[in-house]
């Protein structure tokens, strides 16, 4: 009855009219840009995260940011299937039946079990968000700052593990995102710390510039150099609704991949990326007819989309359950918290509930208005696909420095976005995963902090990590996770995977 209740006081927050605009702001703007092969989600919530500030209302804000990440998974199977180009990086699977269907003239059946399945999986997984997020948060309410130091070791240390190619790469990148969240002024001491005697870097880099920089203008260089050919279907997108046949077929699938998306999706590093590609391995294994996959089997669309939807929602539940983030995506979202002054953490349900049960309630009416627009405005999408990148980089370039000038209303934030922007192409030549050094980046500053509080009450005592039985065992658990991965056995098998991915 308590969670009735709780979902009764998040739709009627999510259902006043303000949010319900900023709902269909968000999925329509998401699955734009999920659409638009080079943008991706991550890139446009790091431009938009300065526009939250003015935002009176933060849950106005965290639904739109929301509704264009899990809106994205929407529509960035629209161009993997009808252009062979993944929208967005948890379609890439999408590619190899999706497209292959269209080219047999199936593109609409392929284009309708994909919302279908996406919808079905995002209810599903924002049923279980609303079911387990309360009493994840109580667990937490049992966490000290050795706990919290723990959690978040294992966190970034699962990051290292999930994330593609070397592990040396994927820990070094974590490294750096923790040097370069220690630049700016001590809080204990006061001291700057690896500020250059700048005076812009004294209260620290702005999160929003890093992740401009080394996703949104570092994807821009990357698409350019790119050749453009895309042979788009659009004389053969009809009968969006699938046939019966096709449902039966699908309907495994989407079941077996809602249920490893919203598993994959609450591990750190996990979220929709590792969701779809998992997926799509299970479905090729278990079924009968393997060959059958990447020739346009429809299993091949329906699990990996149901799975990136699964696995994008249930990321929600560490970020508002412990206030880690799991993903890059995540973490923006903790900032957008932090720009309105709300710890993310446990205590949010009880001191803010409307903002963590309308955020909730605004996926389940995000999921809807996904599929009731989303089919109609395929023709408008296509149209969309024709626009060549170079005409659109341009105004994606103007949107990131405007937005990179109003977090401060400082031209140094546009400038620092530069030097970022470099890293990450230089990251992406030399197959260095930029993701783990996001999360580096958001956790280094509460690590430090947690790391703080739990010597202090300890007297300086740092066997306290260890004594503490929940602490040490989820230290326990980082070692072990370490010294799985760097087994000669499955470090060989993940560069493998690495370049075959290539």
């Amino acid at each position: 009855m308590e969670l009735l209740a709780n979902l009764g006081l998040g739709f009627a927050t999510a259902a006043t009219p303000a949010n319900l605009l900023v709902c269909l702001i968000g999925v329509v703007l998401g699955t734009l840009i999920g659409v638009l092969p080079g943008i991706g989600p991550l890139a446009t919530i790091a431009m938009l995260l300065p526009a939250t500030y003015k935002m009176a209302d933060p849950t106005s804000a965290l639904i739109m940011l929301a509704g264009i990440y899990y809106g994205a998974q929407y529509g960035g199977s629209t161009t993997a299937i009808l252009v062979n180009l993944p929208g967005e990086s948890s379609s890439v699977v999408t590619t190899l039946d999706g497209y292959q269907m269209a080219r047999q003239g199936r593109a609409g059946a392929a284009l309708g079990i994909s919302a279908i399945g996406s919808f079905f999986a995002g209810t599903i997984a924002t049923f279980l968000l609303a079911a387990f997020a309360p009493p994840l948060a109580e667990l937490a309410f049992k966490f000290g700052p050795a706990e919290y130091f723990a959690l978040m070791v294992l966190g970034l240390i699962a990051a290292v593990v999930l994330a593609h190619g070397s592990i040396w790469k994927a820990l070094a990148m974590v490294v750096l995102g923790l040097l370069l969240g220690m630049i700016g002024t001590d809080v204990n001491s006061g001291v700057s710390r690896f500020s250059f005697d700048i005076p812009e870097l004294s209260d620290g880099i702005e999160f929003a510039v890093v992740a401009m920089g080394m996703f949104g203008f570092a994807e821009i260089i990357i698409n350019l150099e790119q050749k453009e050919n895309r042979e788009v279907f659009t004389d053969k997108v009809k009968g969006l609704l699938p046939t019966w046949d096709d449902l039966k077929t699908a309907f495994p699938a989407m079941c077996r991949g809602t249920v490893l998306g919203s598993i994959l999706g609450v591990l750190p590093g996990g979220g929709a990326i590792l969701a779809s590609f998992s997926s799509y391995a299970l479905e090729k294994k278990i079924s009968k007819t393997p060959e059958r996959f990447g020739k346009g089997a429809i299993e091949g669309v329906a699990g990996p989309e149901s799975a990136n939807n699964a696995g994008a929602q249930t990321s929600f539940i560490p970020m508002l359950t412990l206030g880690i983030p799991t993903t890059p995506v995540m973490a923006l979202m903790v900032a957008a918290m932090m720009i309105h002054n709300i710890q993310p953490g446990p205590q949010v349900m009880s001191s803010n509930p409307a903002l963590f049960w309308g955020l909730i309630a605004s996926m389940w009416i995000g999921n809807l208005l996904l599929v009731v627009l989303n089919l109609p405005l395929i023709g408008i999408w296509i149209k969309l696909l024709s626009v060549p990148y170079r005409v659109l980089f341009p105004a994606i370039l103007l949107f990131c420095c405007v937005g990179a000038y109003s977090i401060n209303n400082n031209v140094f934030d546009v400038f620092m976005t530069i030097p970022f922007a470099i890293l990450g192409y230089l990251f992406k030549k030399f197959d260095c995963e930029p993701a783990p050094l996001l999360l580096g980046f958001v956790l280094g500053k509460l690590m430090e902090e947690f790391l703080r509080r739990a010597m202090t009450i300890s007297r300086g005592d740092a066997t306290v990590f260890f004594t503490r039985p929940l602490s040490a065992t989820l230290l326990a658990m980082a070692v072990i996770l370490l010294a799985i991965v760097f087994l000669p056995g499955i470090a060989k098998k993940r560069e493998e995977a690495f370049q075959g991915d290539d």
